[in-house]
């Protein structure tokens, strides 16, 4: 049977795990990152850890987005502040870019590589990755709402635009390092100045 938590205990554990599964994703990337590990470090039984997530994967996924979701409540700041100052399509791009490379920098999102990023996708239920691409698509319009858009944008291929640039952004080697941010500039630029 069960143990049977307090809420405050329940909030402990849930942030316990959190934090763990944090460290755990940085140093060992979603593979080699175990419930194993976690309830360890966390000091819990293997069977509390089921009672808060049914895999490790909605754990690592839910670490990610509060990242995610933190990046980009800053995003909308800078962007709201240069709307109400010198908008241009020059200005915007420049505070995307260095969004994306914030993103380089998170111990978290900067580690994840295509495989990291698809072995989680495979892992996690159709809807929770459908609800997170709308919840990406909803703040991409957010953000649009804030300035002068071009009528025949579609905000939709914009947001598969930018999820795009991201995926550019694990190819960084492939790339290849001296050209990595120009190009990773023209592209942002080019979907900018689709919208605006």
């Amino acid at each position: 049977m069960p143990k049977s938590y307090s809420e405050q205990e329940r909030e402990y554990i849930r942030k316990r795990l959190k934090e763990e599964a944090a460290k755990c994703l940085a140093r060992y990337g979603v593979r080699r990152t175990t419930v194993d590990e976690l309830v360890k470090r966390v000091n819990i039984p293997k069977g509390t850890f089921y009672l808060f997530y049914k895999s490790k994967e909605l754990l690592l996924f839910e670490v990610i987005q509060e990242q995610q979701r933190s990046i980009n409540d800053k995003l909308y700041q800078a962007i709201s502040d240069i709307v109400d100052t010198s908008f241009s399509a020059e200005k915007l791009t420049d505070v995307i870019f260095e969004f994306y490379k914030k993103t380089e920098e998170m111990l978290i999102l900067g580690m994840l590589n295509v495989d990291e990023v698809e072995l989680l996708a495979r892992k996690l239920p159709r809807e929770i990755v459908e609800e997170h691409l709308q919840d990406d698509t909803d703040t991409i319009e957010k953000m649009l709402a804030l300035f002068p858009v071009k009528r025949e944008v579609d905000i939709k291929v914009i947001s598969s635009a930018f999820h795009a640039v991201y995926y550019a952004t694990l190819h960084k080697a492939e790339i290849g390092e001296e050209h990595y941010d120009k190009a990773l500039r023209v592209l942002i630029y080019g979907i900018v100045t689709q919208i605006v």
